[in-house]
């Protein structure tokens, strides 16, 4: 087996980030849990803020690292870690076996989170929290996991927006409302409609990682490329 084969064997990704960008999804990660840590430790209890904190961290590398990825969008962000809480605080209410309880949280979010659309990885770490955090989080049920959610994931999602529309590569959300306007491509082939990609996408019985204009962007790049290298 070659070398190449090799690192596509064990998924090593062979596309380059620039340096700029990856100083840029740095900062804004730097930034976003800076404003978490402060805002929780100001308007709540520490102890039971720095619970959650981490799968906000999670979250901030989806935000900052990969902003067009359909897991970072603010229907995955928002509801993703609001259902997953709910379902960490009900399972550490309804079952006592810490083991049982923990381990069930997490696979009925994913479920859930399949359910409803909005897949948010981090969402797994919320609801664990849930069921293993500090007595105080367990004793303020529903209503304190919740609180300290939404102004979490509230905060990261406004620093999300504000910070990557100040880099002109970047858009969150990636919706074709919020993108900035390119000039086309020059179109020497056929173009792929809308509704070519929704079948496409339905022959896959998994989620895809990319949203529907990034995929677009590929093709037509990859397809101009090609067409390119023949004349």
């Amino acid at each position: 087996m070659s070398k190449l084969n090799i690192l596509d064997a064990i998924g090593l990704s062979r596309h380059k980030v620039s340096f700029k960008d990856n100083i840029i999804s740095a900062l804004g990660g730097f930034l976003a849990i800076l404003t978490i840590f402060a805002s929780s430790y100001l308007l709540l209890d520490p102890l039971v803020a720095i619970m959650v904190i981490p799968s906000m961290g999670s979250s901030a590398v989806l935000l900052f690292a990969s902003p067009h990825a359909a897991f970072s969008q603010p229907w995955n962000l928002v509801v993703g870690h609001i259902v997953s809480a709910m379902i960490g605080v009900m399972c550490w209410q309804w079952i006592p076996n810490i083991v049982f309880a923990a381990s069930i949280s997490v696979g009925l979010a994913i479920a859930v989170m399949y359910w409803l659309r909005c897949i948010h990885p981090p969402g797994g770490a919320t609801a664990l929290a849930a069921v293993i955090g500090l007595d105080s989080l367990h004793d303020a049920g529903y209503q304190y996991e919740l609180e300290l959610i939404v102004l979490n994931v509230l905060s990261l999602l406004i620093i999300a927006i504000v910070f990557n529309a100040f880099f002109k590569k970047r858009r969150y959300p990636s919706h074709r409302f919020f993108q900035k306007k390119t000039p086309p491509l020059p179109k020497s082939y056929q173009s792929i409609k809308h509704e070519d990609f929704v079948f496409a996408l339905s022959q896959i019985d998994t989620l895809v990682d990319i949203d529907e204009e990034d995929l677009l962007k590929i093709y037509d790049l990859a397809t101009k490329n090609h067409y390119e290298k023949s004349l």
